[in-house]
This record gives structure tokens, C-alpha cells and sequence, in this order.
């Protein structure tokens, strides 16, 4: 038996109905679990004697508005955990999806394991994903002032305004955008029909 195989074994004899999916795809295992039993799992995961994961290595937020060409019809916010087991050198991802799309809530992972605080924030930030029960759930990457959440896949490519540092007032300011507005999808010219030899 191989130690993938191992693992799966344990994750489906320990965490038995509470995972929902089980899937290995090019040698590496995801799990998936509902998110009023995500603390619990994680628990389970880095506690047990046949899984400890120590260590989350990453965590990242998703969005799946229009996956697959428009064909997803799930729900729409999960996050994306990376786990690693040192002792028993394994590997695990595990995606949780948030329960409402209009307010996606999960809760932070940050008493399991503290290195989430800012993967968390970053996911807070970019896709608007809240963590219940995070410390300091603040934004990471854009301005305080900064409205939206610009991985979300609705958040809008074009503005009236635009961001930038004013050295005079030493902060960021908005302003009124200053060019004129332009289509910036490339054109692509096609030869059709014309071999090239």
C-alpha cells in the first residue's frame, strides 16, 4: 500500500461522514468538508495520531462565479487549505465552502494554527471571504479606503477614479481619472485559411 493510499485510508476511517469529498488527482489528495464542521476537521487533522498535519502551509480564497464557461452551479466563495504533515510527510488540501454567497463567513483557523492570521486577512481583502473570530480582520494588500474586493471575478476593470501616492501630502489620494476611456481587450488578427510554409 502506498503512503497515499495510506492517508486516504486514515482520512476516511478518522474523519468518516464529515468529509464530503474525497478526490486524488495526480498523486495528491483534496478533501472536502461543510463549514459549520471546519474547526472540528482541522482538529481532528493536525491532533490525530494517524494524520498530523502540523503545519498549514497556505490558505487562499476562490471565487467560482463563471467557472467552467458559466457552467458552476454551487456555491460561489470557498477557501483553499494546503496542509503538511512533517513527522508523516504527507500532504492534503482541503476546500470549504462558504454557505452564503451574498456574506461568505468561515471560521478563522487562527487558534489552530496562528500562521493563518494573514493568509486570512489576504483572503479577507481580495475576495471579501470574513473569518469569525480572526483578531485583527483588516485589510492586507489594498488601501483602507479601498472599496470592493478586486479578485472577486465582478469587481469592476474600469473607474472613474484612480489611486495614487501624493508625496506632497504624503498618502494616497483619489482623483478623477485623467484619460480618456479606452477598450483595452487586444484585438487579435486571425490569417484564416492561409498556410504558412
Amino acid at each position: 500500500m502506498t503512503r497515499l493510499e495510506q492517508l486516504k485510508q486514515a482520512l476516511q476511517q478518522v474523519l468518516e461522514d464529515k468529509v464530503t469529498r474525497l478526490v486524488e488527482h495526480v498523486g495528491e489528495l483534496t478533501i472536502e468538508c461543510k463549514a459549520s464542521q471546519l474547526l472540528d476537521v482541522c482538529t481532528t487533522l493536525r491532533d490525530h495520531q494517524q494524520l498530523k498535519f502540523e503545519q498549514l502551509i497556505d490558505l487562499c480564497g476562490v471565487d467560482y462565479a463563471d467557472y467552467g464557461e458559466g457552467t458552476w452551479s454551487g456555491l460561489r466563495f470557498a477557501t483553499v487549505y494546503h496542509f503538511l504533515s512533517v513527522s508523516l510527510n504527507h500532504r492534503l488540501r482541503l476546500r470549504v465552502f462558504a454557505s452564503e454567497d451574498d456574506f461568505p463567513v468561515l471560521p478563522t483557523l487562527v487558534d489552530l494554527w496562528p500562521v493563518a492570521n494573514w493568509f486570512e486577512r489576504e483572503s479577507f481583502d481580495l475576495y471579501g471571504i470574513m473569518y469569525e473570530g480572526h483578531p485583527d480582520l483588516r485589510r492586507l494588500l489594498t488601501d483602507y479606503g479601498f472599496v470592493g474586493h478586486p479578485f472577486r471575478k465582478d469587481f469592476p476593470m474600469i473607474g472613474n477614479v484612480e489611486m495614487r501616492y501624493d508625496p506632497e501630502q504624503q498618502r494616497v489620494i483619489y482623483q478623477p481619472v485623467s484619460i480618456d476611456p479606452r477598450n483595452n481587450v487586444p484585438r487579435v488578427i486571425r490569417d484564416e485559411g492561409v498556410h504558412h510554409g
